[in-house]
């Protein structure tokens, strides 16, 4: 691949990559990926993530967020942390927030609450916001769109939704994250049919790594721990889906994974 492409969503902090961290960089650069935004989801991986951003600089960044899953544990310490750790450069993004009541994990009222307050932090500090929704559509909007005028960026992260939400949050301003949920023929079919209708500059695509293996790698991988290695394969199903070459993807979703997160 003879372009450069930005993953800007993967879970570098997860344990599942510490025995082979380094060798994951590695074969990300050598397919391509030139930048990594590392996602942070909970106290602990926020502070790991920052410090791998600070470890690898101009190759990762993070962003710092409690997840919808870990809802219930978000505290004035995790507050806090959010706080701290965006006034360090290395810090793109808040996030991973928002709703998930398909697993509900956490109480939809710590939920609503702990989005809310991450949107608070994100209006303060000026830095975007890496959203999370899943069949939580309604409330999701409910609470995002008042605060929408006080944020600079937002981006459904992940994006997994049918049409109608699709356009409603291209309508509210936001920018789109395409994982490999896009190559799964079984679930993944209908982002084929509507992806073309974002446009060029509200793009951008993520491996949401370990999760989200595209199933459409050939030969099929020995694991199925997903990297972003794995991310030109989003890229080449988007490209298609979209009529458009995959140059064209690279160098779009780059620009505007630069600009959104304010990247150097």
């Amino acid at each position: 691949m003879d372009f450069s492409l930005i993953d800007i969503g993967a879970n570098l902090a997860h344990d599942s990559f510490d025995d082979d961290r380094d060798a994951v960089l590695q074969r990300a650069a050598d397919a391509g990926v030139s930048r990594i935004v590392v996602t942070g989801s909970s106290d602990a991986s926020n502070r790991k993530a920052a410090s791998l951003a600070q470890e690898h600089p101009g190759v990762l960044y993070a962003t710092a967020g409690v997840h919808p899953h870990h809802a219930s544990e978000y505290t004035g310490d995790s507050d806090a942390v959010i706080r701290a750790l965006a006034a360090d450069g290395s810090v793109v993004a808040i996030g991973e927030c928002g709703l998930d009541y398909f697993r509900n994990f956490s109480p939809r009222a710590a939920q609503l609450s702990a989005f809310q307050a991450q949107l608070d932090i994100a209006a303060e500090t000026g830095l975007p916001v890496f959203l999370h929704q899943r069949d939580a559509h309604d409330d999701f909007v409910e609470v995002l769109e008042p605060m929408l005028p006080k944020l600079s960026r937002a981006v459904a992260h992940c994006f997994t939704g049918e049409h109608e939400s699709l356009r409603e949050y291209l309508a509210m301003g936001l920018y789109i994250g395409v994982t490999g949920w896009i190559c799964d023929e079984r679930r993944g079919t209908h982002l084929r049919d509507i992806v073309e209708i974002v446009p060029d500059d509200r793009l951008m695509i993520e491996t949401d790594a370990p999760y989200l293996l595209p199933r459409t790698i050939r030969p099929k991988p020995k694991t199925r721990r997903n990297e972003p290695m794995y991310l030109p394969e989003v890229v080449r199903v988007v490209a298609d889906a979209r009529g458009q070459t995959e140059a064209h993807i690279a160098g779009i979703t780059s620009e505007n994974a630069v600009r959104f997160f304010g990247l150097d």
